[in-house]
């Protein structure tokens, strides 16, 4: 019989659903039914690609026994942690303050019986295995301390509480010097492989585009070869899919070759966003190929329903790792047979393979091809291709989520600029005013859920905000112009926390957790605090409405008071708030038609760290640019405009 997972809408949720375990979802009645029963609570937080999950649900929740000790001893509750951050954020920090030990997935959690957490773990094996007990004797030893315990256990919660208020350290400061954390960052850069040392090794995008924004302000050559250094490996070795494009979420070696196969949606918005910024200083035929076969991998292969994007790509398929995407060596010169030895000439692979005897492929170093040569390689690639899609593909998360998909959108809207995609470009537009049409009503993350249940976060909004802004800068569009507006305030009075001077992750009526979850740092993307501040500085520009000054100058000190001792999980509020102190905008006047005609060639120029104005009037074209009030003259060109940039301002 199926359990009461079978009636959720999340495909990792559904993917428990015929367990022998009780399983439950995270909602009020689960969390009435443990008070009532008095019964502690086993929790586990998931998604639907981690491939440790999996081993996980297949060692011991699928087995009998197993399900037999946690029906009997515990309430248990199956997460998908895509569809509540809020709740993955407040108990992986839990794990860290009770156990000293590094969260992550699968994370397992014991509660009491009001949901508090006093115990945990990640990745439990069903046997004892290195020195770790097995998860049976976890689960019967966490039974046999709560019963021993109850009260005292309970009465920890004020205690844990307090603690978390005062998670993240912080002091005085109100403003600083913000590039100086760009420079002790690089210290830890890897510079023969590029990002940062050690493994497994993520890419950690974000960082680097902020790098990359000090590059462009002071032209630092150790911050442009850090990025171009991580983009380089990045794109040329194993962590990239070179027969279909996209990157996976990171790779167990220092040298990205060897992938933890799984494709997320957030990775690649992240590896886009970056390529996107190296390539509007830098123009590069390699990064524009990688750029636009990552676009076209993400919008064919990630499509779930309204044509909007789905989360992710397990990294199994029929239960093994990797298996969709590696090759063996006599496979391949078998299949290619005159063609093995050009194929050779472009990607490292050998008989012994990189990886469990099988190749991933990954590119040779210093690539020089004839135009013949070129042609031929993407005929073999293509037909490799083919020839891999008569496989199995890996489990597909089609679950739409709100703020990686604006995301995306506004990410990709600036690479049609770009690469001059007018089909693209019409494509987004498409796209948005579909995801405006599905928001009109209530704002969700996922699911729209009923009886007042938790079912939007900090990000939806603030991305869903800065979509709509962005179609203003775009296009003069008046309508998302307001609308966003109207979310960006909605946006203050559901999360703005006034203990703490922050906006917190859930709405603050609805918080189903035992304290509020308050989220500084940049997690998969870029922190919503910090794009409610870029979205406030376009606002206040476009407006000149105080009210936006007003939020700007509170988030702003709260922020900097927590860099200094957070700074390496918060770059994103370096560049924001390196925005909203220089504040530069350019004011495009005149004729609509005129406007028009130079528009995308300015937006190419200044789009994301520039708030864009429009000034329609019956006059002749003339752009006018300011940084913190002091503006240029009338600007009548593209060539006049590039000059007073390179003369007086750098974006």
């Amino acid at each position: 019989m199926p359990n009461k997972l079978s009636k959720e809408k999340s495909p990792y949720l559904k993917q428990h659903e015929n367990n022998p375990v009780d399983w439950l979802p995270w909602n009020k009645e689960t969390l009435e039914k443990a008070k009532k029963l008095k019964k502690p609570i086993f929790l586990s937080v998931g998604y639907a690609s981690c491939h440790w999950c999996h081993v996980m649900a297949h060692e011991s929740f699928e087995d009998k026994e197993i399900a037999k000790i946690m029906n009997e001893k515990f309430i248990n509750i199956k997460v998908d942690r895509e569809e509540r951050p809020d709740l993955d954020s407040i108990f992986q920090k839990s794990l860290g303050i009770l156990t000293g030990a590094q969260g992550g997935w699968p994370l397992s959690m014991f509660l009491d019986e009001n949901a508090v957490p006093f115990t945990g773990g990640t990745y439990f094996p069903p046997n004892e295995m290195q020195g770790r007990p097995s998860f049976s004797q976890v689960l019967e030893n966490v039974f046999k301390v709560y019963n021993e315990n109850r009260d005292k256990i309970i009465s920890q919660v004020s205690q844990l509480r307090t603690v978390f208020k005062d998670l993240n350290r912080k002091d005085a400061i109100v403003k600083q010097d913000l590039e100086q954390y760009a420079d002790k960052i690089i210290q830890y850069f890897d510079e023969r492989n590029g990002g940062f040392k050690g493994s497994p090794k993520f890419p950690q995008f974000y960082i680097f585009e902020t790098i990359f924004y000090f590059y462009k302000k002071n032209k630092k050559e150790k911050f442009l070869e850090s990025v171009e250094k991580l983009l380089q490996n990045v794109s040329s070795k194993g962590i990239y899919d070179h027969l279909e494009g996209g990157i996976s979420r990171y790779t167990v070696d220092e040298n990205w070759i060897i992938p933890h196969f799984e494709k997320m949606l957030y990775d690649n918005t992240l590896y886009v966003d970056l390529l996107n910024k190296y390539i509007q200083v830098k123009d590069s035929d390699y990064f524009k190929n990688k750029l636009i076969q990552t676009i076209q991998f993400i919008n064919s292969q990630f499509l779930s329903e309204d044509d909007l994007l789905g989360s992710a790509y397990d990294a199994d398929s029929e239960g093994i790792e990797g298996k969709y995407y590696t090759w063996n060596y006599k496979d391949l010169e078998f299949f290619l047979g005159d063609d093995f030895k050009i194929f050779k000439k472009k990607y490292s692979v050998n008989e012994n393979g990189n990886f469990e005897g099988l190749n991933i492929l990954i590119e040779n170093n210093k690539l020089q091809f004839s135009k013949e040569e070129q042609s031929l390689i993407c005929n073999i690639e293509q037909k490799l291709l083919n020839e891999r899609k008569k496989r199995i593909k890996p489990f597909f998360d089609n679950k739409v989520q709100t703020d990686l998909n604006c995301y995306w959108i506004y990410v990709t809207l600036f690479s049609s600029l770009l690469l001059d995609d007018k089909k693209l470009f019409q494509k987004n537009l498409d796209n948005s005013k579909k995801i405006i049409h599905k928001l009109s009503k209530t704002i969700f993350h996922c699911y729209n859920k009923e009886h007042q249940e938790v079912d939007v976060f900090l990000e939806d909004y603030t991305y869903f905000s800065l979509l709509l802004i962005t179609l203003y800068e775009l296009n003069n569009d008046q309508s998302a112009l307001k609308n966003c507006e109207k979310i960006m305030r909605e946006t203050w009075d559901l999360f703005y926390n006034d203990e703490h001077k922050l906006l917190q992750k859930n709405p603050k009526k609805n918080n189903d957790l035992f304290a509020n979850p308050i989220d500084i740092f940049d997690v998969n993307i870029p922190n919503g605090n910090s794009i409610f501040l870029l979205v406030c500085n376009k606002l206040k520009n476009v407006t000149n409405d105080k009210y936006w000054e007003e939020k700007i100058e509170l988030i702003s000190k709260s922020c900097n008071s927590y860099i200094s001792f957070n700074f390496s999980q918060m770059f994103s509020y370096l560049k924001i708030l390196d925005i909203c102190e220089n504040n530069i905008t350019i004011t495009l006047h005149g004729k609509k038609n005129e406007i028009n005609k130079y528009k995308n060639e300015i937006l190419k120029l200044f789009m994301g760290n520039v708030s864009v104005i429009y000034n329609e009037t019956e006059n002749n074209f003339f752009s006018v640019i300011c940084k913190n009030k002091t503006c240029s003259s009338k600007l009548r060109s593209i060539e006049e405009i590039k000059k007073y940039l390179e003369i007086s301002i750098n974006v």
